[in-house]
């Protein structure tokens, strides 16, 4: 049991072994194939497909030429056999040689294929003959020099071999039954081995005539297809070195041309979003540039706000409280007391305004609505000519970098509808969808052309709200007409 289980376990390791192989032939076959270009593949395919086809076609032709041609000269020899053994009844009989002989020299002379014809007796001795003054060959007496000898057709017999002449099929039909004798008849291949080899020869030089009309069909096709691949591939260098502006030629409305055209869109769609973003990087730098000179300048302000103002009041606190330590009048004392409060209480709400103005406390505490309620409060006071109507449709609080980059988008549209747009109504309105918050300001003011700021970059603000929106994932856009400005700003939740 345990050599036999062995024995079947034996192949089954070995079996992987011709799959390799196979796999590696594979592999190589590939790698050759692979490494050859577009047009060699197409010329040696219609090369070898030609070749393979007309060889294939011109073999079976010559073996069907060959096989029909056969058939005819077995078909035709039987007929002559037949006809002269019927034929040679009454010489034999009369004992007429010479009519004998002209009777075979004449159907020997009458048929293209038949090289000779004789006449044997019953004793096995030649009456008559074809073979004239070079006399009779002794060995065609010899029934050994035949290759086959069957009896296909009834009693004629035929019998083929070789000679100098070629095959030759001989036909041999009894006389009288065989009585008499019989005829023999020899009929060579050698006329209709002529005629399939002119043949095949010919049908060779139409197979080598129809491969080189192929190689020339298939040179212009290959043209064709590779000239268009070729200068798309050189297009896609050029892209490759930085060159945008360069397109591949469209040759012809087919897959190539599709193909071009897809690759000259994706060019010019790269193109522009690399000038997209240069311009964004441009912009961005500007307002960078202008964000730290804001920075600066709101530093500055804070600073003489501080000094001229808070600071001020201060030193004034301070030398009021020193005077009231050194006068003893309780009355002056208590209106002087009366006054530091006052520009105490002058000192705190400007320290408020300045901490509203960097950042609103309100918006950390209640939320976004009251702190654009508050906003919308110092803006009427600050512009008494313009109406100000916010609506803020929030059930609940945002994050809070949504709520921070909100207040300053709304409060960035406010200042340019008062500031640029000179505008008499300003309508804000705050609402939360499902799956975001938007926000929709707008003004009545002078409007603006959006596309020529944006090209020229000559608005910090309107690229600021862009930013604060996008850095979130949302969206702004600003619609102006002489009528108007609408900014209208959508952040995902």
């Amino acid at each position: 049991m345990s050599t036999r289980n062995t024995s079947l376990s034996t192949p089954l390791s070995v079996a992987p072994f011709p799959s390799r192989r196979l796999n590696r032939w594979a592999e190589m076959v590939w790698r050759v194939a692979g490494s050859v270009d577009v047009r060699t593949k197409i010329l040696g395919m219609v090369l070898a497909l030609t070749t393979v086809f007309g060889l294939a076609v011109t073999l079976q032709v010559r073996a069907v030429m060959t096989r029909v041609f056969m058939e005819e000269l077995e078909g035709r020899g039987v007929s002559v056999a037949s006809d002269l053994a019927s034929r040679s009844i009454d010489p034999i009989l009369l004992n007429d040689t010479y009519a004998l002989h002209e009777l075979l020299s004449e159907t020997v002379n009458n048929h293209p294929d038949a090289w000779y014809a004789f006449v044997l007796d019953r004793d096995n001795q030649v009456i008559a003959h074809t073979f004239g003054d070079a006399g009779f060959p002794a060995d065609l007496l010899n029934p050994t020099l035949a290759v086959a000898a069957p009896n296909l057709y009834g009693t004629i017999r035929h019998w083929i071999y070789a000679s100098n002449e070629g095959r030759v099929h001989e036909m041999v039909a009894p006389i009288m039954g065989g009585s008499a004798g019989v005829v023999r008849l020899g009929l060579t291949e050698a006329r209709l081995q002529a005629v399939v080899n002119t043949v095949t020869g010919q049908m060779i030089l139409t197979t080598l005539l129809v491969a080189l009309a192929g190689i020339v069909a298939a040179m212009f096709l290959t043209w064709l297809l590779t000239r268009p691949i070729l200068d798309l591939v050189e297009t896609t260098q050029e892209v490759g070195r930085g060159n945008l502006q360069a397109r591949a030629p469209h040759w012809a409305d087919d897959e190539i041309g599709t193909l071009a055209d897809a690759f000259n869109q994706m060019v010019a769609d790269l193109d522009a979003s690399r000038r997209a973003v240069a311009e964004k990087e441009q912009a961005r730098f500007l307002l960078l540039k202008k964000l730290i000179s804001a920075q600066e300048e709101e530093r500055k302000r804070i600073a003489r706000e501080l000094h001229d103002g808070v600071g001020q009041m201060l030193t004034s606190l301070m030398v009021g409280m020193r005077t009231m330590q050194r006068s003893d009048d309780a009355a002056l004392n208590q209106e002087r007391m009366e006054e530091l409060c006052t520009t105490a209480g002058e000192t705190l709400e400007q320290v408020r305004v300045l901490s509203r103005e960097l950042r609103p406390s309100l918006l950390d505490d209640l939320g976004l609505a009251a702190a654009l309620e508050r906003y919308a409060g110092e803006f009427t006071r600050a512009h008494a000519a313009i109406a100000v109507d916010l609506h803020c449709d929030l059930p609940g609080r945002l994050p809070s970098t949504i709520e921070t980059a909100l207040y300053r988008i709304v409060q960035e549209a406010m200042t340019n509808a008062a500031r640029h747009g000179k505008a008499t109504a300003v309508s804000v309105l705050v609402s939360r969808r499902a799956n975001s918050v938007q926000a929709i300001v707008e003004d009545n003011g002078a409007g603006f052309n959006v596309e020529a700021v944006r090209r020229q970059q000559s608005s910090v603000g309107i690229f600021g709200m862009s930013e604060r929106a996008e850095l979130l994932g949302g969206a702004l856009d600003i619609e102006s007409s002489p009528e108007g400005t609408t900014v209208y700003v959508e952040i995902p939740l």
